[in-house]
């Protein structure tokens, strides 16, 4: 049996449990039903194929070079990243914002070569000036979203004009039956240099992407609209409170605002976040909602606040042995190959329809 195979054998078991719906559905108090849906966010770490693209510097990510990055190794990296899709929900989230995806082969590979196929996963993905070849994608279940517009939104630094980072994706969409959600997705520029040095890149990027929210909001004031990805930065930080002007969500929100559900996370970064560095758990990942989609007097879908979550899930972690408690499971530990998942852990939100 090959690999393949022997997968699809293994996991056989996992879609028994799942219930051939819209999304997960309950009943309240008052009789009436309610679909859920879940929405998930997860930098990959690093998913390259094993073939040479002279366009961008994939060089470290081939068979023959230092990370020795094989067939047998990218497999078992689609593998490890179909497991989190399906494992933290009874339904495969509906929508996917994924961080680090090289090219539209990873993401045909990961939808089509695993069981993620009887789900009926798409992708929208434009390839980025980013010099390593790193992009950002969104996947979606077709029979529960339907884009009608989507683009990249291009970064381009007036202060450095030889930066080149990634893209903002944005996708404009239906979701349930008839609800339009504005979905942005983003992977900030890192720290690299120095969180201060590099501080200005991830400010600009936040008014950037401020000044595209203002505008949906100006076309319609009870607009939703959902922000995910890796930020660099944390909830509290310049860029997220005075660029993008986020807000910690505390039960009311006000009109046409963005409010980040991510907040919370910080009270326990001590033990656990969405990426470690030095021993310090960060919240770099998160997940960002406009105030109609926590607004109950507006009709249509709403996100649960509280259902905002990391995923610390224990096959995602292993002990830290350089520094205490413990850190991601990740693929690689500079070029030695640990066989994990990624150096980020996901997050994941629901939302409910009545």
């Amino acid at each position: 049996m090959n690999l393949r195979g022997k997968f699809f054998q293994i996991n056989l078991f996992i879609f028994l449990s799942f219930v051939p719906c819209l999304g997960q559905q309950k009943k309240n108090s008052k009789n009436t039903t309610s679909t859920n849906y879940r929405i998930m966010w997860y930098n990959t770490e690093n998913f390259y194929d094993t073939f040479d693209d002279p366009l961008t510097d994939d060089n470290e990510f081939l068979p023959g070079s230092q990370h020795h990055w094989t067939m047998k190794r990218y497999k078992e990296k689609i593998e490890h990243i179909y497991k989190v899709i399906i494992s933290n929900s009874p339904q495969p989230p509906v929508l996917i914002g994924l961080a680090e995806i090289e090219n539209k082969k990873v993401l045909n590979d990961l939808i089509q070569t695993t069981p993620l196929i009887k789900f009926n996963y798409h992708f929208i993905h434009y390839d980025s000036p980013d010099p390593r070849g790193i992009d950002v994608a969104l996947l979606y279940r077709q029979d529960l979203f339907r884009p009608i517009k989507n683009f990249p939104i291009s970064v381009h630094f007036p202060f450095d004009l030889k930066r080149k980072t990634r893209d903002i994706l944005y996708v404009k969409g239906i979701i349930g039956i008839s609800d339009t959600i504005h979905v942005f997705v983003n992977h900030w520029p890192s720290r690299r240099g120095g969180e201060n040095k590099s501080a200005p890149y991830r400010m600009y990027v936040a008014r950037l992407l401020k000044s595209k929210t203002d505008s949906v909001f100006n076309s319609f004031q009870d607009s939703k609209i959902l922000i995910i990805g890796d930020f660099n930065d944390e909830p509290d930080d310049e860029s997220i409170v005075l660029g993008l002007k986020a807000l910690a969500y505390k039960g009311a929100a006000e009109k046409s605002k963005l409010y980040d559900l991510s907040f919370t996370w910080l009270k326990n970064t001590i033990s656990i976040g969405t990426s470690k560095y030095k021993g310090q758990w960060s919240v770099i990942d998160q997940i960002i909602v406009s105030s109609a989609l926590l607004d109950k007097k507006i009709k249509g879908i709403k996100c649960l606040p509280a259902s905002a979550k990391i995923d610390t899930s224990q096959y995602l972690l292993k002990d830290d042995n350089i520094y205490s408690g413990e850190i991601p499971y990740r693929t690689y530990s500079g070029y030695k190959y640990i066989g994990g998942f990624s150096d980020h852990l996901p997050i994941y939100l629901d939302f409910s329809i009545k």
